[in-house]
């Protein structure tokens, strides 16, 4: 099992940028594809973007292509990834979750994860 644990989220207004940060721990570590999801009241939990620990393999999704980038940094048996969120929009505002996959493919579902953390908020306000 993968401990994540997120920071970063926050109340920005239109056009801010902010900087989520999810640090991963545990066995196995680089078999794992972190990845961000997002979620709102309305929308299920989607996945918006995916590193792998080894190797670096990124996906953004087109939603946030062009304004949302994915990195990480790996030191010490623990690997941190960033979730840098540029032109933020009212439609980002959700509640912002990590979450890791074994072995995972490019993308995987919500449904797929093996483990998650706890979700950050982030508010934009117009």
């Amino acid at each position: 099992q993968v401990l994540l644990v997120e920071s970063g989220g926050g109340l920005v207004q239109v056009g801010a940028s902010l900087r989520l940060s999810c640090a991963a721990s545990g066995p196995d570590l680089n078999f794992y594809r972190l990845g961000w999801f997002r979620q709102t009241p309305e929308k299920a939990r989607e996945l918006i973007a995916a590193i792998s620990i080894v190797g670096g393999l990124e996906y953004i999704a087109n939603s946030v292509k062009g304004r949302f980038t994915i990195s990480k940094d790996n030191a010490n048996a623990k690997s941190t990834v960033y979730l840098q969120m540029n032109s933020l929009k009212p439609i980002d505002t959700a509640v912002y979750y990590c979450a890791a996959r074994k072995n995972a493919a490019y993308t995987y579902s919500a449904n797929e994860a093996d483990d998650w953390g706890h979700g950050t908020q982030v508010t934009v306000s117009s």
